[in-house]
């Protein structure tokens, strides 16, 4: 069954977490490595939002392990959490958002970042764990001489760009 499952997650992952229980709006993107924990019924993810490869979606804390092998009474214990993602947000290559975690709208996640605890609205976070950098208009200032009109152009026309303007 798990290898099923693996072979219909690589097909389309939204469909394939929308059927075991997860929230996702319109015009998302979630690639097909993003893992969404044990229980994809506690994440609600907005419109327009973008998870790339790697990313980890986290209802749980594992660290119940201890508690149930340590603690009289507390042998089948779990601590669970709800994940919230906004609308319009891109969340990095290789992040982790942790349970109790809401993302505004309109946030920038950076690659490889721990997001432990929510994020307001119009925020650029990164790192380990994930603080707040910059607002989305400071990140659109730092950038719009830099950024390329490219994402409507075919394989070769953007390859010939980038090359041109890399050099």
């Amino acid at each position: 069954m798990r290898i099923f499952d693996f072979f219909k997650r690589q097909i389309n992952p939204i469909k394939y977490w929308r059927k075991k229980g997860a929230k996702i709006g319109l015009n998302c993107e979630i690639y097909r490595t993003v893992s969404i924990d044990s229980e994809p019924y506690l994440v609600d993810i907005g419109n327009n939002v973008r998870i790339n490869s790697g990313c980890h979606l986290i209802t749980h804390d594992g660290a119940c392990w201890i508690i149930r092998n340590t603690k009289a009474g507390f042998e089948d214990v779990d601590l669970f959490g709800k994940i919230v993602v906004g609308n319009n947000v891109s969340i990095g290559t290789n992040s982790m958002i942790l349970p109790n975690v809401t993302i505004g709208d309109n946030v920038i996640i950076g690659a490889g970042s721990v997001v432990t605890k929510d994020v307001p609205p119009n925020s650029v976070v990164v790192g380990v764990p994930a603080r707040i950098i910059e607002n989305v208009d400071e990140y659109f200032e730092k950038h719009k001489t830099e950024f390329s009109h490219t994402k409507k152009l075919n394989y070769k026309n953007k390859r010939e760009y980038i090359e041109e303007h890399l050099k």
